[in-house]
């Protein structure tokens, strides 16, 4: 009997439900950051929050840009094309250490639910048609699944979108 009065006050202390917000690290992410970067934005705007870009190319009076969005303490590469100064389209090679689940949830939230979704082996491939405005996003899994690009254009855009020129050159290859 003693030793039921001692044991059942631990275990009532043990098994008491915490009410604790837990966030993950490293996942605080806004979508937001991402459109700034949407069609019709000017590139003298995101100059002055991203800094000086970085010209990849010129072509026909289109220019290739690419930028560094800083998250914490690392940076990634989101490449747009602009025309007299103003975005086209754009890509955005994302952090892989992003959570999936999470960044997915977000579009999600934002644009409803995909209109295309197509899987081959361990990636897949998430298409949003909001007219005038098309959104792709990839993601892959390996012991964990994670982002891989989310890109944003203009259906039928001239030139093409930098998802479409990035597939092109893959193929030629």
């Amino acid at each position: 009997m003693f030793k039921l009065l001692i044991i059942l006050p631990c275990l009532i202390t043990v098994f008491q439900p915490l009410n604790a917000k837990v966030d993950p690290p490293n996942y605080d992410f806004s979508l937001d950051t991402l459109s700034d970067f949407n069609p019709g934005k000017s590139n003298s705007e995101l100059e002055k929050k991203y800094g000086k870009a970085e010209l990849v190319e010129e072509k026909s009076g289109v220019q290739t840009l690419r930028f560094y969005v800083a998250h914490i303490r690392y940076k990634f590469p989101v490449i747009i094309q602009s025309r007299d100064g103003i975005v086209l389209d754009y890509f955005a090679r994302l952090p892989s250490y992003f959570l999936h689940d999470i960044f997915f949830q977000s579009i999600i939230n934002r644009q409803g639910k995909q209109t295309e979704y197509k899987r081959v082996g361990e990636e897949a491939v998430y298409v949003w048609n909001k007219v005038p405005l098309k959104m792709v996003y990839s993601a892959a899994c390996t012991i964990t699944c994670f982002p891989v690009f989310y890109a944003v254009f203009s259906e039928g855009q001239t030139p093409p979108p930098l998802l479409q020129q990035m597939k092109n050159a893959a193929q030629r290859k």
